[in-house]
């Protein structure tokens, strides 16, 4: 009987030492495909933002239509943080400084229904800061010819 426990005892050694190097030869096989996936992902992955965040706006005129195409162009490509005027234009709001901050102020202490919409927004904007629409229309009308 005890013959039999010792090669018994013996048997289960053997099993658990084969065991414990199958178990090693897994985890360095796992390492070496964890190793593999980074390195794929870091080769497929898009950079974060392909577009770079806009410059704030102090509300000179000039900078305006740079203004606006700079934000524009960082909402859409950052769409799913941007899903409803309020944000967009909390997102304008966020990025004045100096003149244009002040002349936002009385439209959120009124709590204005513009704070809801963006385009109406962006006219508040361009009227007060001098964007000329009379420009746009007339190379909107050379463009038909």
């Amino acid at each position: 009987m005890v013959d039999e426990l010792v090669l018994l005892l013996h048997a289960l050694l053997m099993r658990h030492r084969a065991l414990s190097i199958e178990n090693s030869q897994l985890m360095e096989q796992l390492r070496l495909l964890v190793c593999e996936r980074a390195s794929l992902l870091r080769q497929v992955r898009p950079p974060s933002c392909p577009v770079p965040f806009p410059e704030t706006f102090n509300g000179e005129s000039s900078r305006l239509p740079e203004f606006i195409v700079q934000t524009a162009s960082y909402m859409l490509v950052n769409e799913n943080r941007f899903c409803n005027d309020a944000m967009k234009v909390a997102f304008l709001i966020s990025l004045l400084t100096g003149e244009a901050e002040e002349w936002v102020v009385p439209y959120i202490e009124m709590d204005s229904p513009i704070l809801g919409d963006y385009r109406a927004f962006l006219e508040e904007m361009k009227q007060c800061f001098g964007w000329d629409d009379d420009e746009d229309d007339y190379d909107d009308e050379e463009d038909d010819y």
